[in-house]
């Protein structure tokens, strides 16, 4: 299982947008085989603050999760209303089911 977390930082008037694009991705994504779970949470005390939650059943799926094409309209959607790059990190899942 790999799990990865993608941090975004989004412009204060883009919130809305974000999460929307953002609710329609995750729909998308959890459609695909490999994807066992796509959660899109936000923070508290910082509400242009988001984390993208990612499981894939494997290193593959989530390659082939980049190719699909509600993810490039996410990608292309979003880059815009963006207050800096997104990064992601990557996690080895131990407890998770597969």
């Amino acid at each position: 299982m790999l799990i990865v977390h993608v941090s975004v930082h989004v412009n204060d008037d883009a919130v809305e947008a974000f999460i929307d694009a953002s609710r329609a991705n995750a729909a998308a994504s959890l459609e695909e085989p490999g994807v066992a779970r796509f959660d899109v949470v936000q923070a508290l005390d910082d509400p242009t603050r988001f984390v993208l939650v990612e499981a894939y059943r494997s290193d593959e799926a989530a390659a082939a999760h980049k190719e699909t094409a509600h993810y490039a309209t996410w990608r292309d959607t979003v880059a815009p209303l963006m207050a800096e790059p997104r990064s992601a990190t990557r996690y080895r899942g131990i407890t998770y089911p597969v």
